[in-house]
């Protein structure tokens, strides 16, 4: 059989017959006897979708490469194990002509299929899956349906344990109530809902009398569900346990971590609990450990924005700023830069706090102010390691900026944030925190400010004409060029009725030149700088914007959103 499919991937993919025969090589040594097709896989030399596909050949078996979620027959799924489907990667999926389909990742196992069609009990024919599109399947059954957390609460409301618990219940009672199945799964359902709906953050905020749940959605806070306030206690308790806090500990702040799975995904988990008024407060921060790979292409730029950016980076020396406020994506630009830049032939070290996504072939350095290791203490150690590239995650103070300086000035690319609303103004705040003009001139070489608006919804797009009001908002330039059709999202199940589904960048790129350095030593005010910048081509963040807004990415209610009164 192993030969058969290792004939069958030469045939339909670009496997090899000597990186065949290494795999062969390596089967025939191992001690436990596993599948050609995964080592294969393991090697690289092959996907799990072609491997698949191969076997679909092999055995006659239709491949299914994605799952119809309108024929998912839930009533087939709730006689079986969970546990039991994800050992052995197999899902019923519906019933049509009197016979069951149930998709099955590995057709060899066919323990697990006869187990299935027993309980069952009925004729039953296979199709085969990837092992990820089994495990989605199962978690959206268990998570995705709105009523499911519905019911998570009416079983604690039937729960007369959780109804009579005050709020003040001792340790080991939270302890108890929080490792209770309805708890968890209840926890589960908010993490598995807000990955699904491509949330960032998830807000559990308690009031005197209830428990308000929002999730924060390509930038903008949605209610999810209220919940009773006697369910506070567990439900923190529970997200504490999980992060390792102190779940007796109700009067300080606390701050900690964890790493759920949702199907094949990893999510990063950051957990901030504080106390108010109301009881406790906490946000949970969701951050996919897939999407670190993301790169300049893919953040939103223009085409002649992302080619100076692109220039820039590859400098020698000098130091890059990115500004804009918390939330306006300066951490994905910075780690798509450092992905371009991410080659055996350079040393790139970054300084954070926290990490947010771990970059293989990337030294990365947690800050830690606790034991002394802050980002200028960092910065300084960091320079022995003889880096090409060094990332700071954020300027906050005069040390970190002198070092930074310093490190650009001997040589090294430095990439880092600043606080400030456009680019211009990142110059003044450096000034501000003491930084000698001359230096300012003789090491950055560039300043980049961004937003993140939301992108229309491709689903439910539709175009309009302007009115009079939103046709003045363009240059006379731009409305001579028949600015004379717009677009809008008009709201489906896709973006949750908004109108809007992802994000992109708008950039305002200020390349500090010798017009620049002049205006910098000689003090000169931020919007004087800028108006500078504007009269050699810059596009700030309100023109970048509306060149989306007639591309028909965004809308103008978006860009006046996140520009506000970025005028000169």
């Amino acid at each position: 059989m192993a030969e058969l499919i290792g004939k069958i991937l030469l045939s339909e993919t670009s496997l090899k017959k000597e990186q065949l025969a290494k795999a062969l090589a390596m089967q025939a040594e191992m001690t436990e006897h596993r599948k050609i097709g995964e080592i294969l896989m393991d090697l690289g030399y092959v996907s799990e979708k072609e491997v698949q596909e191969a076997l679909s050949e092999q055995y006659n078996l239709p491949f299914y490469d994605k799952l119809n979620q309108k024929k998912f027959d839930k009533e087939l799924v709730s006689n079986l194990p969970i546990e039991f489907l994800k050992k052995h990667k197999i899902l019923p999926l519906g019933s049509d002509n009197g016979s069951t389909t149930v998709a099955v990742a590995d057709p060899l196992d066919i323990t697990a299929y006869d187990a299935v069609v027993n309980i069952l009990g009925r004729s039953c024919k296979r199709v085969i899956c990837q092992s990820s599109v089994i495990e989605d399947g199962l978690s959206r059954y268990f998570y995705e349906n709105e009523n499911s957390t519905s019911q998570n609460i009416t079983e604690l409301d039937n729960n007369e344990e959780f109804a009579n618990i005050a709020l003040e219940s001792g340790t080991e009672d939270l302890l108890d109530l929080a490792n209770r199945a309805p708890v968890i799964k209840l926890v589960n359902t908010f993490f598995f809902q807000a990955v699904q709906s491509r949330a960032s953050d998830i807000h559990i905020e308690s009031y005197e009398q209830q428990v308000q749940v929002r999730f924060r959605i390509d930038g903008v806070l949605h209610n999810k569900y209220t919940l009773s306030k006697q369910y506070v206690a567990a439900l923190v308790s529970r997200l504490k346990i999980m992060a390792n806090l102190n779940i007796a500990e109700r009067r300080l702040p606390q701050d900690g971590r964890c790493r759920i799975k949702i199907g094949e995904k990893e999510i990063d988990v950051r957990v901030s609990t504080v106390p108010n008024s109301g009881g406790e407060r906490v946000v949970l921060r969701l951050l996919d450990r897939t999407s670190a790979s993301i790169g300049l292409e893919e953040l939103g730029f223009a085409r002649e924005t992302e080619k100076k950016f692109r220039s820039l980076i590859h400098k020698p020396h000098g130091i890059i700023l990115l500004t804009g406020p918390t939330g306006s994506g300066k951490t994905t630009t910075l780690y798509g830069a450092m992905s371009a830049l991410n080659t055996e032939k350079r040393n790139i070290m970054t300084v954070e706090d926290p990490i947010e996504y771990q970059l293989p072939g990337v030294g990365q350095m947690q800050v830690q102010p606790k034991i002394g290791l802050t980002f200028a203490n960092s910065l300084r150690h960091i320079l022995r390691q003889d880096p090409d590239v060094i990332m700071v995650g954020e300027i906050r103070d005069i040390d970190t900026a002198r070092i930074a300086i310093q490190s650009a000035l001997t040589g090294h690319l430095v990439l880092s944030t600043l606080h400030t609303n456009d680019s211009a103004s990142a110059v003044t705040r450096l000034i501000d925190m003491g930084i000698e003009p001359y230096l300012v001139c003789s090491s950055v070489i560039g300043i980049m400010a961004q937003r993140l608006v939301r992108s229309i919804c491709p689903d439910c797009k539709n175009a309009y004409v302007p009115n009079d009001e939103e046709k003045n908002i363009f240059s006379p330039a731009e409305s001579d060029s028949e600015v004379y059709v717009l677009y809008k999202g008009m709201g489906c199940k896709e973006c949750i009725e908004t109108g809007y589904k992802g994000r992109s960048g708008i950039f305002e790129l200020m390349l500090v030149d010798d017009q620049m350095k002049e205006l910098i030593m000689n003090n000169s005010r931020s919007s004087l700088i800028k108006q500078a910048a504007v009269k050699k081509g810059m596009d700030t963040l309100y023109e970048d914007g509306i060149k989306k807004v007639i591309a028909g990415q965004t809308t103008i209610e978006e860009v006046l959103r996140v520009t506000q009164d970025d005028t000169i």
